[in-house]
């Protein structure tokens, strides 16, 4: 994978070749103080308030004389305070206004998928400028893009090209995690398709198979093939409910990206066997009849039938190969979750019982003098 390989993948490069087959998206230039703020380690404070919502007025007169109280024992404790980016957040507002009100943001390469746990409703969907900033000040793959874009190509002794952040507004779209699929080009050549949510099990997969499958060559054959900048690439489509293929993405060929459910051994090679779709791909299933019932002979036709009529095509068969998310890691304790946001309110009591519990056995260690 070369750095040019990396460029290539940025979305304001790819999205106007591909515009009329790709979600409606707004792409806007991401000023420096705001990638300074994006990279700052301090406290995460949000920025980018709406302009729109007013403050809440109250007659309550303890109210006021609560405002003056100082609940810090150290005088020393700064305040911590967003800074604020007026002109960005107007022009923020107005695309995400233009776009029906709802956006999925990404950066030039990555969406903050990794930070979906930190929103109160665990989605992407953002309405602010505020919304976008929980996100990706919380996302690691932000971080990267922003930090280490170039960490993993080959050719690290050239100088890394001159990158132009931009922050991408997508229309949000309701999105189905069983009709997302991720498809590996080598030379231009579609070789391989993977179940974008393998941790889980969809039923209508394995039922339609050969149908996602041909939908899928289908839109690569029309669509994408030759028309992008690099002949080895790997792009992500959304099959809707009408059968119809969109473009959601598009990656570099190389270990940045994640192979899902094959491995970048084979799939480097160009030569992906796919021994465990010999019933699902069976070449019975196409007419074609195999001449013994040799489990080896079988599993060799298979396997070449796979890579000369098509891209290998896999996907979880059952729910007994169900795994958890690769995003879990990145989440705080669920506890943690439901202690703050008070969902769980048998743990809260829990914690507080615990909590008055130490609190009674250090007072009967260390008495007052």
């Amino acid at each position: 994978m070369k750095k040019e390989q990396v460029v290539h993948c940025q979305f304001s490069v790819w999205y106007p070749i591909f515009k009329k087959h790709t979600i409606k998206s707004l792409i806007l230039p991401l000023p420096q103080n705001v990638i300074d703020y994006l990279l700052d380690d301090g406290t995460l404070v949000v920025s980018g308030s709406d302009h729109n919502s007013q403050p809440i007025q109250t007659n309550n007169s303890e109210s006021d004389a609560d405002e003056d109280v100082q609940w810090s024992d150290d005088e020393t404790t700064a305040i911590a305070t967003a800074p604020e980016f007026p002109e960005f957040a107007s022009t923020v507002l107005e695309a995400i206004n233009a776009l029906g009100g709802c956006v999925f943001p990404k950066l030039n390469w990555s969406a903050p998928r990794d930070a979906n746990w930190i929103a109160l409703n665990s989605s992407l969907e953002c309405r602010s400028l505020s919304d976008v900033f929980l996100l990706f000040k919380s996302s690691d793959f932000i971080t990267h893009d922003l930090t280490q874009p170039f960490l993993q190509c080959s050719d690290q002794d050239s100088p890394d090209p001159v990158i132009n952040y931009e922050l991408v507004l997508r229309k949000w779209a309701e999105l189905i995690p069983g009709g997302e699929f991720r498809c590996f080009v080598k030379e231009n050549k579609l070789i391989a398709v993977s179940q974008r949510d393998y941790t889980q099990y969809y039923q209508h997969i394995l039922k339609q198979e050969q149908h996602i499958s041909q939908a899928i060559q289908d839109f690569f054959s029309q669509h994408v093939q030759y028309r992008f900048l690099d002949e080895d690439f790997v792009f992500d489509v959304y099959r809707d409910s009408q059968g119809r293929v969109w473009l959601i993405d598009l990656n570099p060929f190389g270990e940045v990206t994640d192979s899902l459910l094959f491995s970048w051994d084979e799939l480097m090679s160009g030569e992906v066997v796919d021994p465990q779709q010999q019933v699902s791909l069976s070449p019975e299933a196409h007419g074609f009849r195999a001449p013994t019932r040799n489990p080896s002979v079988t599993a060799e036709l298979v396997s070449r039938f796979v890579l000369q009529d098509g891209p290998a095509f896999r996907f979880t068969t059952s729910e007994v190969t169900v795994q958890p998310s690769p995003c879990l890691s990145y989440r705080i304790p669920r506890d943690f979750v439901d202690l703050s946001t008070g969902e769980d309110t048998y743990k809260l009591i829990d914690f507080l019982k615990l909590t008055k519990s130490q609190q009674e056995e250090s007072e009967e260690e260390n008495p007052p003098q």
